[in-house]
């Protein structure tokens, strides 16, 4: 594409004069000549950089060549006039985006494979230039959500040409997210910020479904057994496992939007669908705090707060259900205390006592938190089996009471871990409703994640939770308590001169 130059001349008339005299021919069915004619006045106009004129000569050739509903001779003309040398870019702009208003008329009238023809023409045309990468990705997306489509309804799908076979579902949804991958709206100059951030929200939309589609068939593979994954392997199919790599893309996109864009007045739709993905990201990896954190995002959304008995005390349930589900440290007992003192989870009974019975230090026997919360947690989408009867996510409600059951364990260990130094290993059993192999594993595991400090004396059966101090911190502390010991002698020192002075001078 040639840099812009200085007009050289002004062929306003005789475009003027050439359009009146090819609309007759255009309208009488010669189509083709009068085309022609009027390529041999572009050329003129394109080689004296008369934008103008070359802009209406490419939007004329254009029209004609769409009202006569000649498609392929459409097709044809804009990637022949696209690709001319010093083509003006402004004029090939314009062209690009009048063929575009026309692409919703011809899906209706004409079909798909003349629409997708054309989508197909005016995405080569844009490929490479920084001028059209705007309209390039809106064509994208109109393309992906065509495959989407195609993945959900195949019978909607146009017919195969003759000798080609028809994409699986599969195949048509892992066209659409690779078609919106490559693009990085997030570099692009030319396009809104709101624009860009539903591009990069339509991205981790579609990686998400190929992701769980990817997962779902590593699952059957798997089930199916090796030998099946190796000859599914060798016909090009889904390795088992690939789903990760979509779930790091997600990853990656949902770093690419900036959060507080998403709190801006106008901007509630965005910021919900944003955490809706990220909340579905954190639970593929079972992040629960994570999940907690995108959840208290949504519930302080105003349009969702002022929904006391809707969407936002839905909200609020997760935020209590995710925090205690999480595994205990600083950030998760900070956010579950702050929680605590909410007056709006105050309201929430059920939930208020759930929380409640982790902030404070006493022991919780799994049989009564199983009594008292069971009935009511296992019909929750968090606890409960999946209503649309999905095997995947009732195994992943299965896999979060399970969870539950471990955090109620891990948080009366630490509450032992407070009142007691030492305590016997069949004592330390029967507090946890446990066998000594589940103690001494989920024991071990809280050990060497730092939350607690313990020692097992197996010959002995004693468990002990006291540290044992060092030289150096002995001296210390004996320093400390004669530092402390001193300064109380100072006190009642000075107390008893005081004293003694207000005696003498009575």
């Amino acid at each position: 594409m040639s840099e812009p130059k200085k007009q050289e001349k002004d062929f306003t008339k005789e475009v003027d004069a050439l359009l009146a005299e090819t609309l007759p021919i255009a309208q009488a069915g010669r189509t083709t000549e009068a085309i022609d004619k009027l390529l041999a006045l572009e050329k003129q106009t394109r080689n004296a950089a008369d934008l103008a004129s070359t802009t209406r000569l490419l939007t004329a050739i254009t029209t004609i060549a769409y009202e006569a509903k000649d498609f392929a001779l459409l097709n044809s003309n804009i990637s022949l006039l696209a690709k001319k040398h010093g083509q003006l870019k402004d004029s090939i702009k314009q062209m690009v985006e009048l063929a575009m208003s026309w692409l919703d008329d011809i899906r209706v009238n004409q079909g798909e494979p003349a629409w997708l023809e054309l989508v197909e023409t005016l995405r080569s045309v844009t490929e490479g230039k920084i001028f059209l990468e705007t309209p390039r990705a809106r064509l994208t997306l109109a393309l992906a959500k065509f495959h989407e489509r195609n993945s959900t309804d195949p019978s909607a799908a146009p017919k195969p040409k003759p000798g080609e076979t028809a994409p699986t579902p599969f195949q048509s949804l892992e066209t659409a997210a690779e078609l919106l991958s490559e693009l990085q709206v997030e570099t692009y100059s030319s396009m809104e910020r709101k624009e860009k951030t539903e591009f990069i929200l339509e991205q981790m939309r579609l990686l998400v479904l190929l992701a769980r589609a990817k997962d779902k068939e590593g699952k059957k593979l798997k089930a199916e057994g090796p030998k099946s994954a190796a000859a599914e392997g060798s016909k090009g199919g889904v390795a088992i496992s690939d789903g990760e790599s979509e779930w790091v893309k997600v990853r990656v996109g949902g770093r690419k939007v900036h959060e507080g864009f998403l709190t801006e007045k106008g901007n509630e739709d965005l910021k919900l669908a944003y955490y809706d993905l990220m909340i579905q990201f954190a639970l593929h990896s079972s992040a629960y705090l994570d999940v907690a954190k995108y959840f208290y995002k949504i519930w302080e959304t105003p349009i969702i707060k002022e929904e006391v008995d809707g969407r936002g005390r839905e909200a609020l349930e997760n935020i209590a259900y995710y925090v205690v589900l999480a595994p205990h440290d600083n950030e998760q007992s900070d956010m579950i205390n702050r929680l605590y003192i909410d007056p709006a989870l105050a309201k929430l009974d059920l939930q208020y006592n759930l929380v409640k019975c982790f902030v404070t230090k006493e022991l919780m026997r799994w049989p009564g938190i199983e009594s008292i919360y069971g009935p009511t947690l296992r019909t929750t989408m968090v606890f409960g089996p999946s209503p649309t009867g999905d095997e995947d996510e009732t195994a992943a409600s299965a896999k979060r009471w399970e969870d539950l059951h471990t955090r109620v364990i891990e948080h009366n260990i630490r509450v032992i871990s407070h009142y007691y130094t030492r305590i016997t290993l069949q004592r330390l059993t029967s507090l946890l409703d446990l066998t000594p192999k589940e103690t001494e594993t989920i024991l071990c595991r809280l050990v060497v994640s730092g939350t607690v400090y313990a020692r097992i004396d197996r010959p002995a059966g004693m468990v002990s939770f006291k540290k044992k101090e060092s030289a150096e911190d002995l001296l210390n502390k004996w320093a400390g308590d004669v530092g402390k010991l001193m300064e109380l002698v100072e006190k009642s020192w000075m107390e008893m001169n005081a004293a003694l002075a207000v005696k003498a001078r009575s």
